[in-house]
């Protein structure tokens, strides 16, 4: 969905800069004139009228500054950068709180967490929602070209479908080590938080596998337009750019095997060395609200944490009525968070590394 979003996106950039010139020598009203609010966040992942209107009701100015991964982004936080908004994934936010770097929230500040679905509260990595509020959250799992595969291979096979030969050189596997370990851990019936290397290195050999015989073609998000073009049978994807995939082709589906999956969590925090906490717990609870979750959730296309925002658009008439990928799967005891651990997430990467290595040589 963020794909999808680009033009429109650069187009919201380009009319901010065009009413910020027209603004100039205005002075800003409200009750933030003046200030500055610095956020971090993922790239194609805002709202299109976000900024502007948040600056129109705050009388704040707003910077932001994107990040292509969680790891790119702690770098810059444990170096001391300083942001007033962070929007990192969970079992990174977990890292943050073990090792200080953000701050608990004001509970009093904030006017936004009864709007929230249950679905996104009490996660383990922040079990009383002391630390974040949710930005998106959504599932990992399989997109599926209904034409070329059957539901009843997905259902007998699950995450196994990915080494059925029938659909050789027909998947694409995600550039995603966490993901990647996660689809053969749960297809070898492991949880995916397991620190187990005995466990880690069947999973391995699960990987080699694939790429050895399957013919896979490793991406990242050009899966988004290639699944919506029928270009493969199907490919790990995250449920909001399935979504995406489904308004655009009917012909595609999306698929969780009960073996379980990610469920995961982006979220904003406040860091320890933030210059303006006050007006991020505004920012907080303005993208929470029906008004700033509702264009979050439209323009991007993922999960919005807000129940009525979720409501609406997976309700007839809505944007995402009838895309099942739309609502997360939430009572499936196999499902699970990612938690942090630095000793396990080494091994991965460099088993990952291996398996990219096996898939270039095949």
């Amino acid at each position: 969905m963020k794909k999808m979003m680009r033009t429109a996106a650069i187009a919201a950039v380009m009319a901010a800069g065009a009413l910020a010139l027209a603004g100039c020598g205005k002075e800003a009203e409200g009750p933030y004139a003046g200030q500055t609010l610095h956020i971090y966040n993922w790239g194609e992942y805002t709202g299109e009228n976000q900024i502007a209107d948040f600056e129109a009701l705050t009388g704040a100015r707003v910077i932001m500054d994107n990040f292509e991964s969680n790891e790119q982004m702690y770098i810059k936080v444990a170096n001391g950068d300083a942001f007033d908004i962070l929007v990192p994934s969970d079992y990174m936010i977990e890292r943050l709180i073990q090792e200080d770097l953000i701050q608990k929230l004001d509970q009093s500040k904030l006017n936004c967490l009864d709007l929230l679905t249950e679905g996104v509260k009490g996660l383990p990595y922040d079990p009383n929602n002391e630390y974040s509020v949710p930005y998106f959250w959504g599932t990992v799992g399989i997109v599926y070209d209904k034409t070329k595969v059957s539901e009843e291979d997905l259902e007998q096979e699950g995450f196994n479908i990915f080494l059925d030969e029938k659909y050789k050189g027909d998947i694409y596997l995600y550039d995603s080590e966490r993901d990647s370990f996660m689809m053969a851990l749960k297809a070898l019936g492991y949880s995916m938080n397991t620190k187990d290397e005995a466990e880690l290195n069947e999973a391995y050999e699960w990987l080699v596998q694939c790429v050895e015989t399957m013919e896979p073609e490793i991406v990242t998000d050009e899966i988004i337009d290639n699944m919506a073009q029928g270009r493969k049978a199907l490919g790990l994807i995250y449920s909001g750019d399935a979504a995406y995939v489904m308004s655009e082709n009917e012909d595609m589906g999306f698929f969780m095997p009960e073996s379980g999956t990610n469920l995961w969590s982006d979220a904003m925090v406040i860091p320890k060395n933030a210059e303006n906490p006050d007006l991020a717990h505004e920012f907080i609870n303005y993208v929470s609200s029906y008004e700033g979750a509702l264009d979050n959730s439209v323009t991007v296309g993922y999960t919005s944490p807000n129940q009525e925002v979720m409501d609406e658009l997976s309700s007839e008439g809505g944007d995402y009525y009838g895309i099942n990928a739309y609502i997360p799967r939430t009572g499936n005891e196999k499902d699970e968070v990612f938690v942090y651990d630095e000793a396990t997430r080494k091994i991965i990467s460099e088993l990952w590394s291996k398996v990219k290595v096996a898939a270039s040589n095949a």
